[in-house]
């Protein structure tokens, strides 16, 4: 019986999960996000999954993450184009996508594998 609720316990947070990550990819087509980003291909931008690579481990990413999607890059950009990884030299401001959705989208991002 314990086997069975853990199973079901499991099963319930990977649906949950699944759900939570279909919001928030609702939300970058909503915002335009997905008009220069993918999750595993680069388009304008680089890919989402390069985009966590690059902040996975550092400390305030997340914040540093939805302040660039709010603000964008500035025009020094952060080196993607010296990469190859961006057809443009930075992100412009997105002032449109609230700071609340700023930070569900940089959570998501940076939990891309």
């Amino acid at each position: 019986m314990k086997v069975v609720l853990g199973i079901a316990a499991v099963a319930a947070v990977l649906v949950a999960g699944q759900a939570a990550a279909a919001d928030e990819s609702a939300l970058a087509q909503k915002s335009g996000c997905l008009a220069c980003h993918q999750v595993a291909t680069k388009v304008l931008g680089p890919a989402y999954k390069d985009v966590a690579k690059k902040y996975a481990g550092q400390k305030g990413a997340e914040a540093m993450l939805a302040d660039e999607i709010v603000k964008g890059t500035g025009p020094a950009g952060k080196g993607w184009i010296k990469e190859g990884k961006a057809g443009m030299p930075f992100m412009p401001p997105n002032t449109a996508v609230k700071p609340e959705d700023a930070a569900k989208l940089a959570n998501w991002i940076l939990g891309l594998k």
